[in-house]
């Protein structure tokens, strides 16, 4: 009598758990915050600069290195999107701020498949619309035992070791004023500047520093991370910080975790190479100073 009662009972409970796993869906809500202290240093002193437009460039910097992003996630993917703010009236940006504030980690939606290794996201970019297709970057994490507490979870520290980004804007570093009059002097010599690389350095790697939670069994995490056991909370690469703040587990309202799918098909690194040719045509068209422009509304 008890094994013809067994089988059924461990039947029902393998397809409850198979169905919980099923139907697992968590939303984490993350604020990321890049440090400004480099670019604030380019205009500081600068006699051309009246206090008003500097305070509009702060707060436009401001706008553009602090933002906030949603996570929905399941057991295998998860979509990554920003949230969405209205601009108050005559708070709009500018062109070249729009186009900077694209390479700080916005962008359309973020879609990974950690089961497939692979991620889509759909970006725009000088009035077109791109859908980048690509497998997930590989991260070589270092365990480490040393522990802290994020929003009530036990968190994990892991690093790891990437190559950095030409396209995310938020690995430029601009030149010390002494190394880029040096540059000055020598452009002069070529009449005009080529290469709007020259006012900024861009390390060839960044440490990535992770705190994720095994209490949260899912091998996902903001933006392109992914790959601990358990989700990532808090990501730091030197400069920017992007931190949980809040999360919600099995929710009834439920969200469609899929890919997007408008735009132009192509791969990341395309796509990167399309982004950088664009940037030098919108330096030289400047005479070399840079395809991004600070400028008010008109």
């Amino acid at each position: 009598m008890m094994k013809k009662l067994f089988y059924p009972l461990l039947f029902l409970f393998v397809f409850g758990v198979s169905n919980a796993q099923k139907d697992f869906q968590g939303m984490a809500v993350y604020e990321s915050k890049t440090s400004t202290a480099d670019f604030k240093s380019r205009f500081e002193g600068n006699k051309e600069i009246t206090p008003e437009i500097q305070k509009m460039i702060e707060e436009r910097m401001k706008k553009m290195f602090e933002k906030t992003f949603f996570l929905n996630f399941d057991k295998s993917a998860s979509i990554y999107k920003e949230e969405e703010k209205l601009d108050a009236p005559g708070q709009g940006q500018g062109g070249g701020m729009r186009m900077m504030s694209s390479f700080m980690g916005g962008g359309g939606t973020y879609y990974k498949n950690v089961k497939e290794k692979k991620y889509t996201v759909d970006k725009e970019f000088m009035g077109k619309e791109f859908l980048i297709k690509d497998s997930l970057t590989t991260y070589k994490w270092q365990m480490s035992s040393e522990t802290r507490v994020i929003g009530g979870y036990n968190c994990f520290k892991a690093t790891a070791v990437i190559p950095a980004s030409k396209t995310d804007f938020r690995n430029f570093k601009p030149k010390k004023k002494e190394e880029a009059k040096e540059g000055e002097a020598k452009k002069e010599e070529k009449e005009k500047r080529t290469n709007f690389m020259d006012d900024f350095d861009l390390p060839k790697e960044i440490t990535i520093t992770a705190w994720y939670t095994p209490e949260i069994p899912v091998n996902q995490g903001p933006e392109g991370y992914w790959g601990l056991p358990g989700l990532i909370l808090e990501v730091n690469d030197g400069k920017t910080v992007i931190l949980c703040s809040k999360v919600v587990l099995n929710s009834k309202d439920k969200v469609e975790i899929k890919a997007p799918s408008n735009g132009k098909e192509i791969s990341q690194k395309e796509y990167d190479e399309t982004v950088t040719k664009k940037m030098q045509e919108m330096s030289e068209m400047n005479g070399g100073r840079g395809g991004f422009q600070m400028r008010g509304n008109r």
